[in-house]
């Protein structure tokens, strides 16, 4: 991929400097970008690299540069470091293609994958609420580091939770700051209103982790979103006998008091932490999480949670959701550029594979010419 360094320098005035180095050559002088597709992020997809001197395996994600994507990075990098529980940002290219600015993010690869893939693979041993009360005190230790630095994430989600490995004691990091935001101006009753956001995400994921599927699923026969936005708005959830009786009381209560209704009665980041369930559960209860396994089940649990992230964020981007009336049309002229974006940094990733392969046929046929005189 040509790296256009004076197109680069032209475009540089028109947005706001990155508050640390960035790297201008370009991306395949030192990375390998391999086949596969680690993820889909809000902005963009996830695919696996290996830096060329030391065989490191990252995670790239391209972006097509904006204000917003330039926000993302910075916001990424801010927030991860001198915290073990968000994705480590390690490298940011600025390199041109076709003429579209871009940004190559490369991150650490967490090899164990998402969570809920993760939980859904586990055949050693069952699944039990001392391991959920795990997983959910690490995410809980990002969100707290997130919220110190007066970030708020807003788009807590299963997909943008992955562990380093595949055991039982992989670390859970956070990743995807599509949405991330950061409060400047000051207004804490405004900010305590955006964290809620992410303490109402948690509080789904909590749910989810102790039973294998979400507060608002859909009930037999309601399949529209209108009625499952009608239960996230007026708190319309159980914790149904069967699978919730053996699941401590302390769980059941944080789970309620992150879900609660109106934004500013909902219990805090700081009140999370001294939760005994979180530090002190030694049980070992096994969860069934069965749900997890149908193919179905999991469409409808990821629908459901979008829409219940959608509701707090008070936004109608995710094209998961049946809209319609006015809005539609709005909506499908988001879709077409979000499609448009996506096919770019597909089309970017490509590129760069093939030029890749091209110049390792170029260096093995110099070689065996080399060897042959």
């Amino acid at each position: 991929m040509a790296t256009h360094q004076s197109a680069i320098a032209e475009k540089s005035n028109k947005h706001d400097p990155f508050p640390f180095p960035t790297r201008r050559n370009d991306f395949t002088d030192d990375y390998d970008i391999l086949p596969g597709v680690l993820g889909r992020g809000v902005s963009g997809k996830v695919y696996k690299c290996q830096h060329r001197q030391t065989g490191q395996k990252c995670a790239l994600k391209i972006l097509k540069d904006s204000n917003r994507a330039q926000q993302e990075v910075i916001l990424h990098k801010k927030a991860c470091e001198n915290c073990q529980y968000i994705v480590k940002v390690l490298d940011v290219y600025e390199n041109m293609f076709r003429s579209n600015r871009c940004l190559l993010i490369v991150m650490e690869c967490m090899e164990g994958g998402e969570l809920f893939n993760r939980i859904q693979q586990r055949n050693d041993k069952p699944y039990t609420e001392r391991d959920a009360a795990r997983y959910i005190w690490m995410m809980v230790q990002a969100v707290y580091h997130l919220h110190k630095m007066d970030i708020v994430h807003r788009d807590l989600k299963a997909e943008n939770l992955l562990l380093t490995n595949e055991t039982d004691d992989g670390i859970l990091k956070l990743s995807d700051f599509g949405f991330a935001k950061e409060e400047l101006s000051f207004n804490l009753f405004l900010f305590l209103i955006k964290q809620a956001c992410d303490i109402w995400s948690m509080g789904v994921i909590m749910y989810i982790l102790l039973c294998g599927y979400p507060p608002f699923f859909p009930k037999d026969g309601e399949y529209s979103s209108y009625a499952m936005r009608h239960r996230i708005r007026t708190g319309d959830y159980q914790f149904p006998e069967l699978d919730w009786k053996n699941i401590s009381q302390e769980a059941k209560s944080t789970i309620q008091r992150m879900l609660i209704v109106t934004p500013q009665n909902r219990i805090t980041i700081d009140e999370i932490l001294t939760c005994s369930w979180l530090i002190e559960l030694t049980s070992e209860r096994p969860i069934d999480m069965n749900a997890l396994q149908d193919a179905e089940t999991r469409q409808q649990l990821e629908a459901a949670f979008v829409c219940a992230s959608n509701e707090q964020r008070q936004t109608d981007d995710d094209l998961e959701i049946d809209i319609s009336g006015p809005e539609a049309s709005r909506i499908a002229k988001r879709a077409a550029k979000k499609n448009r974006h996506i096919s770019l940094i597909d089309e970017t990733s490509c590129t760069m594979r093939n030029e890749t392969k091209h110049g390792e046929e170029e260096d093995s046929a110099t070689t065996t010419t080399e060897s042959k005189s």
